[in-house]
């Protein structure tokens, strides 16, 4: 492959994965810009909590981490602290969260307030005249071996406003998280930060006491229990077919799930066109429901239809989705429950004004390249020889995991 090409392709799939996030951040900054004036009189603690995992079945351990290899993360557990505090900002501000033992992060974890950057004037830019952007995107959705009526929905900037594009991009309204951040009047600290960006082993559990305290916020003590700790990474117990046929994907329970999502991409190189498919049974892009969402919105998901229900480990990408595309890479989410504590605790016979409030939000997500591995894996030995044929085709046709993980990926 040259060098162009490989570029070409390298910025593409940056593009399946960076376009999405950038919807959802633009929404996200809008809500907070709307909620900036109901500041709470209360001191804000948050933990996001995430299990993170990306993975080629069939393929040894040692193989490259997807993730990491496009900077989008990669497999482990991720751990970010962020404080909101209504009080004054001491000449020195300290703060920091002591953990428990099985942390095996130390004893504690210092929280700091971002260093503020300095903008150096600059000539106004002069506005140049903007071309439209041209982009298509095909919309499949709905677990099932055949593609349902009214699919696929076409997305094209050349046949419609920049405004309904956005809209039908952006999908589903959910209710946006706003989590504590920088804002005029508040004191603002987190974790990782400058001075301390220790990755988070392993083997690490959250369960235990938790003390954060500082010159700037009052004493924060609660605890947390093993339902609230990481969850279980997302594992994928069968994939079966190939970008030509229905994929067929199993994953095992995540016992502290309360719902999972799917949504996958692919590129039709010749045309240019994006594909995009979820697991929703009504038209959603998938956009806004790849992040945490607050236990309500989960729950309301799955009442219409769109998250799937925790007894769910299986589902079917149509036949022919992604026939026109080299590959596709799976994204998959396991919706954790939230640990929400308030101090002193709500009395409605003694109501007191809360001091500060604990967040701890939770969820676990899947990368999968979708490829022919290894045929359509059948028990009956009567189907053994045509699953052997099917393999020995797919081998012909240059769908072994190394062709095709060269295809999606452009290396």
């Amino acid at each position: 492959m040259s060098r162009k090409k490989r570029l070409c392709s390298c910025n593409v799939m940056l593009a399946l994965f960076f376009i999405p996030w950038a919807v959802v951040l633009v929404r996200t900054e809008a809500a907070f810009a709307a909620d900036k004036d109901a500041k709470p009189a209360v001191t804000r603690y948050w933990m996001s909590i995430a299990t993170e995992k990306s993975s080629i079945p069939g393929m040894p351990e040692g193989m490259p981490d997807i993730g990491g290899m496009f900077g989008v993360g990669g497999s482990g557990k991720r751990l970010l602290l962020q404080l909101n505090s209504p009080r004054p900002l001491p000449a020195q501000p300290k703060a920091t969260h002591d953990i428990p033992p099985g942390q095996n992060m130390g004893d504690t974890l210092p929280l700091l307030t971002p260093e503020r950057e300095r903008h150096e004037a600059s000539e106004p830019a002069t506005p140049g005249k903007m071309e439209k952007p041209k982009m298509r995107m095909l919309i499949y959705w709905g677990c099932g071996d055949t593609v349902g009526k009214g699919q696929p929905r076409v997305l094209d900037t050349e046949k419609m406003s920049l405004t309904d594009f956005g809209k039908a991009m952006a999908g589903r309204s959910v209710s946006r998280q706003i989590p504590p951040a920088p804002s005029s009047g508040w004191l603002y600290a987190d974790w990782p930060n400058r001075d301390n960006s220790t990755t988070v082993p392993k083997n690490s559990s959250l369960a235990g006491s938790h003390f954060v305290h500082g010159n700037y916020l009052p004493d924060i003590r609660f605890s947390i229990d093993e339902k609230h700790d990481f969850m279980a990474p997302v594992e994928f117990t069968s994939v079966q077919g190939g970008p030509e046929d229905a994929i067929r994907f199993q994953w095992r329970g995540i016992p502290t799930a309360t719902g999972y999502y799917a949504m996958a991409m692919g590129h039709d190189q010749n045309s240019g066109t994006m594909i995009i498919w979820s697991s929703s049974e009504l038209p959603e892009p998938g956009y806004s429901l790849m992040d945490y969402l607050p236990d309500e919105e989960v729950q309301r998901m799955i009442r219409d239809k769109v998250v799937m229900s925790p007894s769910i480990n299986q589902c079917t990408i149509p036949k022919g989705v992604f026939k026109d595309a080299e590959g596709a890479m799976l994204q998959f989410i396991a919706y954790g429950d939230e640990l929400n504590i308030v101090y002193p605790p709500r009395d409605p016979a003694k109501p007191k004004d809360p001091i500060w409030t604990v967040k701890a939000r939770r969820k676990s997500t899947g990368m999968l390249p979708l490829m022919a591995m290894e045929g359509h894996k059948e028990t009956k030995s009567s189907n053994r020889r045509d699953a052997d044929e099917e393999k020995a085709s797919a081998e012909q046709k240059g769908l072994t995991p190394g062709k095709v993980l060269r295809g999606i990926l452009g290396f």
